[in-house]
């Protein structure tokens, strides 16, 4: 499963939304939707800092919060914090033993230009 990540104008999450239902009734497989209303939304939340931790965490597999520090280098508690910021966008998943892992094969960023 891969994550679309959209910049897109008011009610296109929804209309996004309607269709992904759509398709899960019809038993089609449906890839996780996050949407922003703008690339700088967009890139505050997946500052390059971010992206690399998704990168190094998809490598890595299930870890500590400690152990991916540890991987890349960082200090614990500014990983938490992306950690915990990823985990809220649905980018990470935590075991209840509190292990964390990426659930996506892939991140496929859709911003359209002007016209």
């Amino acid at each position: 499963m891969k994550v679309v990540i959209e910049i897109s104008n008011r009610g296109s999450a929804i209309r996004a939304a309607r269709q992904q239902i759509q398709e899960s009734n019809a038993g089609k497989s449906v890839d996780f939707r996050l949407f922003f209303e703008s690339a700088k939304s967009l890139f505050t939340e997946l500052n390059p800092t971010r992206l690399d931790l998704l990168n190094t965490l998809s490598k890595i597999g299930l870890c500590s919060v400690n152990e991916l520090a540890s991987s890349i280098q960082n200090d614990y508690s500014s990983v938490e914090t992306d950690v915990s910021r990823l985990e809220e966008l649905g980018l990470i998943e935590r075991t209840e033993e509190g292990k964390i892992s990426v659930p996506f094969d892939s991140i496929e960023i859709l911003m359209p230009l002007a016209a």
